[in-house]
């Protein structure tokens, strides 16, 4: 599950309510989440219902591309398949998971997408079975299935090389999804727009108070819902990965959906959420979560060295230590 994050229209009220330019707020399901999009009504743009349809014809057509909820998905199809000769599919596909390789190699093989077995085997997945925790052998077995080394791209055609190699994007889709619409909008020639779906966002321009848009960040507890702190992106994707709501306990250890692609096991390091800023929500919202595998050191060393602005909370004996790249920190208000 993604961190919420909230658009403020303004903090201050800075100006009457007669001056606010006009906003558009269009919402609707899914990916098994929701989306919402703002953006200032201007001169020369379809209505809104016509923006709504396009939008949700938009998001229909990644999901019946990168689903692995739906049978009939390329992925699903993908997936299904024991071929090992290459396997066309959709350009849209082939360059998320061409991303998807990238970002592996840059998170030192932290973000992997074929770990879906594994997180399948622990019950977040499609098979959605958290009974117990796995045994050696089955975790073996299933981690035998997986590895990215297995998975290649070249053109519209993506292969693997292991028959049982099972592709999972729900790490970079949703962000995927969220660049799909900015550019949408962006062809429309809006100026000003908050793009946001299951959490992930792309900003652009400024709000209705002619203000940049500012975002909440929210603290990583699962008892309330409270800001951690308030940035400014500006005309940047912000996208963030937490383990504090999607997990499961059994004899007192709890388990996280987000799986060390080399243990085969939920993330055990005591990075809570990480939240990154980058041209793009796909590339954001896979590193945020590549980030949150590697843990503190390791993850903030590939910040520092990649320029990535990126924010991780970090769970404490006293309580949550916030820790930000040398990038992020001009994002801080």
């Amino acid at each position: 599950m993604r961190v919420l994050l909230v658009a403020f229209a303004s903090l201050l009220a800075l100006v009457g309510c007669e001056q606010s330019r006009q906003q558009v707020h269009l919402s609707g399901p899914t990916m098994g989440t929701s989306y919402n999009i703002k953006y200032i009504s201007q001169d020369g743009l379809p209505s809104s219902d016509v923006v709504q349809a396009e939008v949700d014809r938009l998001l229909e057509e990644v999901n019946d591309q990168m689903s692995t909820y739906r049978p009939d998905s390329e992925l699903s199809l993908f997936n299904q398949s024991t071929d090992l000769e290459p396997f066309e599919v959709s350009p849209q596909t082939a360059l998320v998971v061409k991303e998807a390789i990238r970002l592996n190699g840059l998170t030192q093989g932290a973000l992997d997408v074929t770990v879906g077995p594994l997180v399948n085997l622990w019950g977040f997945g499609p098979e959605a079975r958290r009974d117990k925790v796995p045994s050696e052998e089955k975790l073996a077995a299933r981690k035998a299935m997986t590895g990215i080394e297995h998975l290649s791209t070249e053109g519209n055609f993506i292969r693997k090389d292991i028959p049982d190699l099972y592709v999972d994007l729900s790490t970079i889709a949703k962000g995927w999804g969220v660049d799909v619409l900015a550019e949408y909008l962006n062809e429309l020639g809006v100026a000003d727009y908050m793009v946001e779906v299951g959490g992930e966002m792309r900003l652009k321009g400024l709000n209705r108070e002619s203000i940049p848009w500012r975002i909440a960040i929210e603290k990583p507890t699962a008892e309330e819902r409270s800001i951690q702190e308030i940035i400014e992106p500006g005309d940047m994707a912000v996208a963030t990965s937490g383990d504090y709501r999607n997990y499961f306990e059994r004899n007192g250890v709890r388990y996280s959906h987000i799986i060390d692609p080399q243990t085969g096991m939920p993330i055990n390091n005591r990075v809570v959420s990480v939240t990154v800023i980058h041209p793009s929500s796909m590339t954001a919202d896979g590193l945020a979560t590549g980030l949150m595998v590697m843990g503190e050191e390791a993850g903030m060393a590939v910040a520092e060295l990649e320029n990535i602005p990126a924010m991780m909370i970090i769970k404490t004996d006293e309580g949550f230590v916030e820790r930000v790249s040398s990038a992020y920190k001009s994002y801080q208000n």
